[in-house]
């Protein structure tokens, strides 16, 4: 267990995930804090906040000494804080937004570093997310599949699958003109800053191996998919309004339940920018 003089990190599961206590997002964070975080984001995957009471501005300059803000593909932020994307579902929706196993964006060239999203409003129950551990997922495969999937590329797209259906409904609502982006990228990435391997494929957004065929590709893919997320590669978190999750997009992939029709859920949502996976 690792030593920390500024925070107090208390880990919520055994693969991945840990709650930090002794920071309010509200004020300027000294350098010393901000290097502790990062450190506990590293070793943890996801980190979680609690009872913050931050405007987006404020939620905007925390976020930042982290990283550099970057809009999200497709979708318009905040009127009053562009780089900021309200993640809403109303009372009549069925969908929510995201609601599959996934990594953010993989169907961009450069996909996102990290996400941090910020609870505004939540259900009385239900709404919980799930995360989980890539790192984990590679290093419990066989040597044998480890050095197949050594070389595979995956292509992502964003019209894989039912991931965007909420927010695709509101932009055809308003008149926005849907483009179907894709991307190429490693099924084993190397974490550039541990250096550790870890799978980076998902349901939402792998169609097939470069090279492959659909057909040829989906009985591997089924078989990563179902492995990534076996029970004690995961965490789960409840959220609570000021609650704030900051998850790292290389290592770890995210489930938001979909479990509370009837209620509203408004959270907002930061995508922090990343590097060419390799």
């Amino acid at each position: 267990m690792r030593n920390y003089r500024h925070i107090e990190v208390r880990p919520v599961a055994g693969a991945l995930g840990a709650e930090i206590h002794g920071v309010d997002m509200s004020i300027e964070l000294e350098d010393d804090v901000v290097a502790e975080m990062r450190q506990a984001f590293l070793d943890h995957l996801v980190i979680f906040l609690r009872n913050q009471t931050v405007t987006p501005q404020q939620q905007l300059a925390f976020a930042r000494k982290f990283g550099d803000p970057i809009e999200y593909p497709q979708l318009k932020g905040l009127p009053e804080s562009p780089m900021i994307t309200p993640v809403v579902k109303l009372e009549h929706e069925r969908n929510n937004f995201g609601g599959i196993w996934h990594s953010d964006t993989t169907y961009l060239p450069v996909p996102p570093m990290g996400s941090m999203l910020l609870a505004r409003e939540v259900p009385p129950f239900g709404g919980d997310t799930m995360f989980a551990n890539q790192y984990l997922a590679y290093e419990a495969l066989s040597d044998g599949l480890k050095a197949t999937l050594d070389g595979l590329v995956g292509v992502s797209s964003s019209a894989k699958a039912d991931v965007t259906k909420t927010r695709e409904d509101r932009m055809k609502a308003a008149g926005a003109e849907l483009k179907v982006l894709t991307a190429e990228h490693p099924i084993v990435r190397t974490h550039p800053e541990t250096g550790r391997k870890a799978l980076y494929t998902s349901d939402a957004h792998t169609a097939h191996f470069k090279g492959w065929t659909e057909k040829e590709s989906l009985p591997l893919l089924r078989f990563l998919w179902e492995h990534q997320t076996r029970p004690e590669f995961t965490c789960r978190f409840r959220w609570e309004a000021g609650s704030l999750a900051f998850w790292d997009n290389r290592c770890a992939m995210h489930n938001p339940i979909n479990d509370y029709h009837g209620f509203r859920r408004v959270m907002h949502r930061i995508t922090l920018a990343g590097d060419k996976p390799r």
